[in-house]
């Protein structure tokens, strides 16, 4: 049994390739521990001086130095505590995806990640080349096994960390927020303490980074796999938590709903974008229905509402409770309201257009230019004051081409993006349980795009709660057509929501990015061909 000891876990958001100012709050984290929380250890996110993910801001040719240049930093200015800290390490030809132990201008020991995620969002084999070794250090006489990430999501590091003498483990992290991702971190430490016997303290990221959302959620787990600490997901802070020589302990936060973990994910994605991304502000398109309505209200949440701008862009076809209701959340939500009547300018195309169109009756076609009006206007407001549009469709219409390109795909940011359609009616109930600002028909009407007259989503799709298991099947389980059909959906449905989604990946790839909430998001972590023939697969 050793001595007593406090560490301090970094749960901060950093920023992508702004290493003075990640350097600067890493040594303000470090000083606060040592002099507020009197902490003997310090331990900050994996890559934390260039920020998660860097992509290819690794290849930039002044970035070893910029990295170097931050390193000599942090000896010069972290004193009387001992700092971890994560750092891409050009090294013998190589890159590493490394972390470094520093204590009093000198470092007294380094890790390099050994297991190198390449599934889902992560890409990393594309840069670094694997470690080979474990590392241990000492601290007050406690021997510290030193991982990164992904290094404990398999036996191999943490074992060789007990072979080497370690006593407790030490695990750095950039790991992505997905709905139920908490419990599955949890389960995979659980793992490695029954393997190894071994108490890990696990630090994770905070904040938003383009299509990613870290939520932090560190802990510290003991060896006979009880939580011995857990932060709340979604709050920068420095936590101290306490060895006491065998076992870590410290305050845990109760654990969050679905609901609320998704929803604190889309607000702080979309105000790490917006401001990071320097926009004033941020437009909505508030048309009265159930998405606009929660990209609002997350907006004004992320923002404040001073700095959003919801314009209602009515048409011949807009219910008057529409009008009546996207008022009503703006007013309860003191965002600033503007209403622009899309009519003059749809009866000009309409008529730009009409020696073009002669014989040919109305149709889809004079819909999408309704969503293309308002996308004209809200962009020209866009460029003339900065603010950024957000965008308003949500996973289940980004599935099937339920949106209009150059029309309500218009806009810089796509906050429910990865938020299926059933899902987003609950998060707008959550949302109510905070403050009551969406109006209850707007969640309890039938969902339409109002493009004409008597119209309904259902006129085009299945119901949402048929379509929405469906796409979960499809696109993140990857399951085949008769796999789907053996859980009990109509095969013609089955057949015609594939379809849709095949013949949407044009549309997908020109959408804006937005947050990756579910298991498996549009984008990085799901790359299908545009031209291709696999209808049967």
């Amino acid at each position: 049994m050793s001595q007593p000891l406090q560490f301090a876990l970094a749960q901060i958001n950093l920023w992508v390739g702004d290493i003075d100012g990640n350097v600067d709050k890493i040594v303000r984290a470090a000083t606060r521990a040592r002099d507020e929380l009197q902490a003997d250890l310090i331990a900050c996110p994996e890559l934390a001086l260039v920020g998660y993910p860097p992509d290819d801001l690794l290849l930039r040719t002044a970035l070893p130095q910029a990295i170097a240049a931050g390193v000599e930093r942090l000896l010069a200015e972290v004193h009387g505590i001992t700092l971890v800290v994560g750092l891409p390490e050009y090294a013998d030809g190589a890159l590493y995806n490394a972390a470094l132990v520093i204590r009093d201008g000198a470092v007294i020991a380094s890790s390099r990640k050994q297991l190198l995620p390449n599934y889902g969002v992560f890409d990393e084999k594309r840069h670094f080349t694997p470690g080979s070794r474990t590392t241990v250090f000492d601290l007050r006489g406690l021997r510290v096994g030193l991982c990164i990430c992904e290094d404990v999501w398999g036996p191999g590091p943490a074992a060789q960390a007990r072979a080497a003498g370690a006593q407790v483990l030490i695990n750095i992290n950039a790991s992505p927020f997905e709905i139920d991702k908490a419990a599955g971190r949890l389960q995979v430490l659980r793992e490695r303490v029954a393997e190894t016997g071994l108490p890990v303290l696990y630090v994770n990221l905070v904040g938003g980074q383009d299509d990613l959302v870290f939520d932090g959620g560190s802990m510290a787990v003991n060896a006979d796999g009880e939580l011995g600490f857990a932060a709340p997901q979604f709050v920068e802070e420095v936590y101290p938590v306490h060895f006491d020589g065998q076992r870590f302990s410290g305050v845990s936060a109760p654990a969050s709903g679905e609901e609320a973990q998704v929803y604190a994910a889309l607000v702080q994605a979309t105000r790490d974008y917006v401001d990071r991304n320097g926009f004033p502000g941020a437009l909505v398109g508030l048309s009265g229905g159930i998405d606009s309505a929660l990209i609002a209200a997350i907006a004004a949440d992320a923002l404040g509402p001073d700095r959003v701008w919801a314009v209602s862009l009515p048409s011949r076809y807009t219910a008057d409770m529409s009008n009546d209701d996207a008022r009503i959340e703006a007013e309860a939500l003191g965002i600033r309201y503007s209403v622009i009547p899309i009519e003059n300018a749809f009866q000009a195309f309409d008529g730009l257009l009409a020696p073009s169109f002669a014989g040919r009756a109305p149709d889809l076609t004079e819909e999408n230019l309704q969503s293309r009006c308002r996308g004209v206007l809200l962009m020209a407001l866009s460029n003339k004051f900065g603010h950024v549009v957000l965008t308003t469709g949500n996973k289940s219409e980004m599935a099937v081409g339920y949106a209009t390109l150059y029309g309500d795909m218009c806009g810089g940011f796509a906050p429910i993006k990865d938020v299926y359609k059933t899902l987003v009616y609950r998060l707008a109930r959550y949302r109510n349980t905070l403050s009551a600002v969406i109006p209850e028909r707007v969640i309890t009407r039938e969902p339409t795009a109002e493009l004409r007259n008597d119209q309904k989503d259902s006129d085009s799709l299945p119901p949402y709660d048929v379509l929405d298991p469906i796409l979960r099947a499809y696109v993140e389980g990857s399951r085949s057509i008769p796999e789907i059909v053996a859980m009990g959906f109509d095969e013609a449905t089955v057949r015609r929501v594939a379809g849709l989604v095949r013949r949407s990946e044009y549309k997908r790839r020109q959408a804006p990015p937005g947050p990756k909430v579910t298991h498996r998001a549009f984008g990085r972590e799901r790359r299908y061909p545009l031209t291709a023939q696999y209808g049967d697969l």
